[in-house]
């Protein structure tokens, strides 16, 4: 287990450095620079300039059809959700051979980008744009996406960088209820038909799409829903219609098929919302820490503890790009939304053009997610431990509680460097006193504690814990903090014997 964590620490430190998107766009290049090799020594049956030719043709068009639609629509348009589309496309449509294989390069971008602002309810678009882009062309004009790169030599890359995507984005639930549904179904059909279970499960594994499929275009975080119980159940419905057997009427499935289904599925049980918000107000809320005050359009109807991606445009931003996934900091008694950041001496880009923000600039928030939420049994006692600004998930459930009076049995372990870095102690000591929602403050740094401190000093510890919540076993913890303190707390609390069923975690990664 300890070479694994060393192993993984550089793994989770270069992750915790970039945003999602980045990320992405740096395994598809990865993905496409492997296949440019393979082609150069004839492994892979597709010429190398027809490749580079079909990459950088695709590009131009999704870059020059995004343009347009985004100044027709007058919406905000992401320039990277763009390049990840015309790769995703590379990977998946044969590259260029002859005029009507060109055509075909500029009905996908096109109708990839149109299905953006088109297809789209709320300027939140519905579809996967690569899927459903290949999906038309296949039935409009007879041109199918081959999905070549569903290859036994482009494999071990895809799986080496697609657990960097899933290990990023969380979605090991989504991607392991897809494989399951996809193999317990189609080797299913296998059985039925009396076919060789062994050579289908191969062609499953290692000559189909499925690997590119569930880490690249299943996990898009926009078109997949907010919980874990419904990722879980999208991944196994995607699965289900993954196999190529499943057929209405004359229409067989394909990849692109069912992750369409699946899309419209998870928009019907997703929320809707995409709010351009104003700022209001910038309020320090603790050493380095302030909070955003925003004014949405209309109400945000979000359970405390969710959190929404916000999208802040500006100038050159650096490879953790344009957006951010920050939980919602305020209550939803509340009218306003705050955004809770803390700030370090080397800012990325995004957080610089955050403090460089006016009253009555815009950003906007959308793809509101997350079950780090109050249980629904009110009765279910509760432990919060908090380090930093990860307390803003418990500052949303505090001021919920208090402002509906709503009494739980809950106690919070709030880490901190120094006192100064205490965020929300005001609504914290007002949940003392209506509601008898206890505090226990830490602090870290033994060479700054004031002199009348009267909280505990050092790190959180099980011995801590064990003093104040002596029925820690009844109880369910919640965790939220950088993931280092995340992972610590973790096994402490394992170690005191709590089950993984009663733990709930929310790390951290959008620091720089």
């Amino acid at each position: 287990m300890e070479i694994l964590k060393r192993f993984l620490k550089p793994i989770d430190n270069f992750l915790n450095g970039i945003t999602m998107y980045r990320l992405l766009i740096y395994c598809l290049v990865f993905l496409l620079a492997v296949a440019f090799y393979l082609s150069v020594f004839s492994v892979l049956p597709i010429k190398p300039f027809d490749l580079l030719f079909s990459i950088a043709f695709l590009i131009l068009v999704c870059l020059l059809a995004n343009d347009v639609f985004a100044a027709v629509f007058k919406a905000p348009s992401n320039i990277e959700s763009v390049y990840i589309t015309a790769l995703i496309l590379a990977l998946i449509i044969t590259p260029i051979q002859s005029l009507s294989s060109l055509l075909f390069l500029i009905w996908a971008g096109v109708l990839a980008m149109a299905s953006k602002y088109i297809l789209a309810i709320n300027k939140k678009h519905i579809f996967n744009p690569a899927a459903i882009s290949v999906a038309i062309t296949a039935f409009a004009i007879n041109q199918p996406a081959t999905w070549w790169v569903g290859n036994i030599y482009i494999l071990p890359f895809v799986l080496a960088v697609g657990l960097l995507i899933v290990r990023k984005t969380r979605r090991a639930d989504l991607v392991l209820g897809f494989f399951a549904t996809a193999v317990i179904s189609i080797l299913g059909n296998s059985f039925i038909h009396n076919l060789n279970m062994l050579t289908t499960l191969k062609t499953l594994v290692f000559y189909a799409p499925t690997l590119f499929f569930a880490f690249f275009m299943l996990t898009e975080p926009i078109t997949t829903p907010p919980t874990t119980i419904l990722r879980v159940i999208y991944g196994g419905l995607v699965g289900a219609l993954f196999g190529p057997f499943v057929h209405l009427g004359s229409v067989y499935s394909t990849p692109e098929l069912a992750l369409s289904v699946g899309n419209i599925i998870s928009y019907v049980v997703s929320p809707k919302e995409k709010l351009v918000m104003k700022l209001k107000n910038k309020v320090g809320a603790a050493n380095s820490a302030y909070d955003f005050v925003f004014s949405p359009a209309r109400s945000l109807g979000f359970k405390p503890g969710q959190y929404l991606e916000w999208t802040l445009f500006h100038e050159k931003p650096d490879s953790r790009g344009m957006r951010r996934y920050f939980t919602i900091a305020s209550s939803p008694t509340e009218k306003e939304i705050i955004m809770g950041v803390k700030f370090y001496e080397k800012p990325s880009s995004y957080k610089k053009a955050l403090t460089s923000m006016d009253i009555g600039d815009t950003i906007v928030a959308s793809q509101l997610a997350g079950d780090f939420t109050l249980p629904r049994n009110k009765n279910k006692k509760l432990v919060f431990v908090a380090g930093g600004i990860g307390v803003t998930p418990f500052r949303s459930m505090v001021k919920y509680l208090i402002d509906r009076n709503e009494k739980r049995d809950i106690v919070i372990f709030y880490s901190n460097k120094t006192m100064a870095d205490i965020a929300y102690r005001d609504i914290f000591d007002l949940a003392y006193k209506k509601l008898g929602i206890q505090t226990i403050h830490c602090l870290s740094d033994l060479n700054s504690l004031p002199s009348d401190w009267k909280g505990e000093k050092g790190f959180i510890n099980q011995e801590m814990i064990k003093k104040y919540v002596p029925d820690f076993a009844e109880r369910i913890f919640y965790v939220s903090g950088p993931r280092i303190m995340v992972d610590a707390i973790g096994k402490i609390i394992k170690d005191a014997g709590i089950k993984k069923t009663h733990i709930k975690k929310d790390f951290f990664s959008g620091f720089a």
